[in-house]
C-alpha cells in the first residue's frame, strides 16, 4: 500500500467552488474578476446576462429552510483533506467482498467519497447521530 502524505491528490476532496468558478469562466468569461481572495464572480454581470430570470433570498419561494442553512452550505463546499484507509484485519472475507463499511464524520466521509467513488456507489446508509450532544451539519 502506498504511503500517502497530506499533499497527495488522493487525500483531497474536490474543491467544488473552484470547479464551479471554472465552469462559469468557460461559459461566461466576462463574469470573472479579481476579488480580495483571488478570482471572483461578478454577480451584477451575471444578473445582466440572465435579465429578469433571477430570484433573491428575500423573495417568497418554496424550499426547506432552517437556522444555519447558509453556514451548512459553506461547510459542505469547503474541501476536505483526509484518507479513507481499509482495515482488512477487521473485515470479513476482505478479498471477496463487494461492500465497504466506512466509519467517520458523515460530511467529511461523503466529501472524500465524492471523488474516489464517483459512479461506483449503489447505496449509502448513514446512521444518524442521535443524543450525542454535538452540533452536526448536513
Amino acid at each position: 500500500m502506498k504511503k500517502l502524505t497530506a499533499n497527495d491528490a488522493e487525500t483531497m476532496s474536490p474543491d467544488v467552488v473552484a470547479e464551479n468558478v471554472a465552469r462559469l469562466k468557460a461559459l461566461f468569461p466576462e463574469l470573472i474578476t479579481e476579488g480580495k481572495n483571488g478570482v471572483a464572480v461578478n454577480v451584477d454581470v451575471l444578473k445582466g446576462l440572465v435579465g429578469d430570470k433571477t430570484v433573491t433570498d428575500a423573495e417568497e419561494k418554496y424550499g426547506l429552510n432552517w437556522h444555519g442553512k447558509r453556514q451548512a452550505r459553506q461547510l459542505a463546499l469547503t474541501p476536505s483533506t483526509g484518507t479513507l484507509r481499509p482495515c482488512p484485519e477487521e473485515s470479513v472475507d476482505w478479498e471477496k467482498t463487494q461492500n465497504l463499511m466506512i466509519e467517520g464524520d458523515n460530511l467529511e466521509v461523503l466529501k472524500l467519497l465524492q471523488k474516489s467513488y464517483s459512479g461506483k456507489v449503489k447505496l449509502i446508509y448513514i446512521d444518524p447521530p442521535y443524543n450525542t450532544g454535538k452540533d452536526f451539519v448536513y
